[in-house]
């Protein structure tokens, strides 16, 4: 632990995770905005699919305090539940298509997504600051942690859904979202189960090991610094001082489940990085007897939200919430 004391036991090992999230928020991502003391779901709409499927669909509207934080659409399987959610951050892009959503709901779990834009905007280099939602009004930290604290917030308002199984709750996000669902997965136990793709740096990707091609500490702050703690920024080309790594993150989420999904041709993304701390913390998964809970998975292919990537999800949803065995 920070003493030098070895971590030795279970009990250790929830300290030394304080110690480690602390360490992330200061040196990676900053700090997360506070969390409110209440957070409404306010139903807009409820209504039928017509499509004789049986899906109800809710939008919410979530207030943390009195601001406004985010819109929630929800869709839910036929029947009562309690269904396992899975929790998509990245409504702004347009992978998830509708029949992404409906292999889900066919399988017997219920769909949630936000806009983690809708937290705090994503602006391009150069063109100005980024834009906080009224219940981050004055909020000046990383958008990484804001859309982190989105998803915390989303989960506040599922908890609220009595059709949802609390123990089931599933969090994903793409490429930037893949980042905010891992530091949400890594700060929130609610989850069960937490799962990133192609995320690179200061997701999944090592900053310490690096493939050919890959973004480096310097390439991410220089290009999206709004993104992460400014402490960052004194580690450019000094990466080897910087005293933290994905694979500290990753561990962060153990025993809990945790799949990275990445593309053997995505080198901006470093996936030999991501497998390094892949590796790396695969030993925090077998000192607490979850080895099994802990999953990467390799494709071809571009930078996107590939099918190979959702069906790779569902395959370990199920083995998580439904005790089915993985393919060999």
């Amino acid at each position: 632990m920070a003493s030098g004391q070895p971590v030795a036991s279970p009990a250790d090992w929830r300290l030394r995770r304080l110690e480690l999230q602390q360490r992330a928020l200061e040196l990676v991502y900053g700090p997360l905005p506070p969390p409110p003391t209440t957070v409404h779901a306010d139903l807009l709409h409820e209504a039928t699919v017509p499509d004789g499927t049986g899906v109800r669909v809710r939008t919410y509207r979530v207030r943390a305090d009195a601001g406004h934080a985010l819109v929630l659409r929800v869709l839910l399987p036929r029947g009562d539940g309690p269904f396992p959610v899975l929790l998509y951050g990245d409504s702004c892009w347009a992978y998830a298509s509708d029949a992404v959503r409906e292999r889900f709901l066919a399988a017997g779990y219920a769909w949630a997504e936000f806009n983690r834009v809708e937290i705090m905007s994503d602006p391009a280099p150069g063109t100005g600051l980024p834009q906080c939602c009224d219940a981050l009004r004055g909020f000046a930290g990383g958008a990484i942690a804001a859309w982190a604290w989105g998803f915390q917030r989303a989960v506040d308002a599922l908890l609220q859904c009595p059709e949802l199984d609390p123990q089931g709750l599933a969090v994903l996000g793409h490429s930037r979202g893949g980042k905010a669902a891992l530091l949400a997965g890594a700060l929130d136990e609610r989850i069960a189960l937490t799962s990133a793709n192609n995320s690179g740096a200061g997701g999944a990707g090592s900053f310490h090991c690096l493939g050919e091609g890959a973004e480096t500490l310097a390439d991410i702050v220089d290009g999206f610094g709004h993104w992460l703690s400014p402490e960052l920024t004194r580690f450019k080309g000094r990466e080897d001082e910087l005293p933290f790594d994905q694979h500290f993150l990753k561990a962060l989420i153990a025993p809990r489940y945790l799949l990275t999904t990445e593309s053997l041709d995505d080198l901006w993304a470093n996936p030999s990085g991501s497998w390094a701390s892949h590796q790396a913390a695969q030993q925090a998964y077998d000192f607490l007897d979850a080895s099994s809970r802990i999953a990467i998975a390799f494709r071809r292919g571009a930078h996107a939200h590939a099918a190979a990537d959702w069906h790779t999800l569902l395959l370990h949803m199920n083995a998580a919430f439904k005790a089915e065995a993985l393919p060999v």
